[in-house]
């Protein structure tokens, strides 16, 4: 692995945004995930933890037999922090080849599937899991809101649903509808939100003129028993 710094971390986040198709997309996560660990570290991303942290006061069941969906799971990041948290039972989803060939490598994972989110239905089947959790992943260019849709659906009554969303200016607009959706879907009895966590440290700016950190929040959800 290169000696890498962040500077180096910033373009390669920053050419990210410029790769709006989906097969580019993929390609940029496959080239990336050799690096992407150490990258993150550079770029001090902690969502991983903060949204383990939200998550693990509000689940009250079993964690030794909880089965948790980890949806754009890239190398396994939180399920590793939910794993310190004494969760076991992970599958986990995500668009790039190379970051599931490393997710695996983890030993985490009980099973791993590829997935363009949005563009191909969840490889999941509905009410199956006890936790569905989306870290990263709910952003601009990224995964389109509608998603969380079907994150609920593969949700359990009774299971919780914990997503993360950046609350920098290029990302408010996207921030804006998501939570219009979660409004909606709370509305309509989906779902009751749990907790939701404003975050003013959630990793450091790339974009100009972005200085010091970006902010970020963790929304928890929990399905409604019907």
């Amino acid at each position: 692995m290169s000696h890498r710094t962040f500077e180096d971390v910033k373009n390669v986040i920053l050419s990210a945004h410029k790769n709006t198709e989906a097969g580019d997309k993929v390609g940029f996560y496959n080239t990336w995930a050799e690096n992407y660990d150490q990258d993150v570290g550079l770029l001090d991303y902690r969502a991983p933890s903060l949204a383990a942290n939200c998550l693990s006061p509000c689940f009250h069941g079993d964690r030794v037999t909880a089965v948790i969906l980890d949806v754009a799971c890239g190398t396994g990041l939180v399920a590793a922090q939910l794993k310190r948290m004494g969760f076991r039972h992970f599958v986990g989803v995500d668009g790039s080849k190379g970051m599931l060939e490393l997710a695996n490598k983890t030993g985490l994972y009980q099973d791993l599937k590829q997935c363009m989110l949005g563009d191909e239905p969840l490889p999941v089947q509905a009410g199956q899991f006890d936790v569905v959790v989306i870290v990263g992943a709910l952003s601009d260019g990224q995964v389109p809101v509608r998603v969380i849709r079907e994150l609920c659906q593969a949700t359990k009554p009774g299971g919780y649903v914990c997503m993360t969303t950046r609350g920098n200016h290029d990302n408010l607009e996207y921030k804006a509808a998501l939570e219009h959706e979660l409004e909606l879907m709370e509305g309509a009895g989906l779902w009751g939100h749990v907790a939701i966590t404003e975050v003013e440290d959630w990793e450091k700016a790339v974009a100009e003129p972005e200085k010091g950190y970006i902010p970020g929040v963790v929304y928890v959800y929990r399905k409604s028993s019907q």
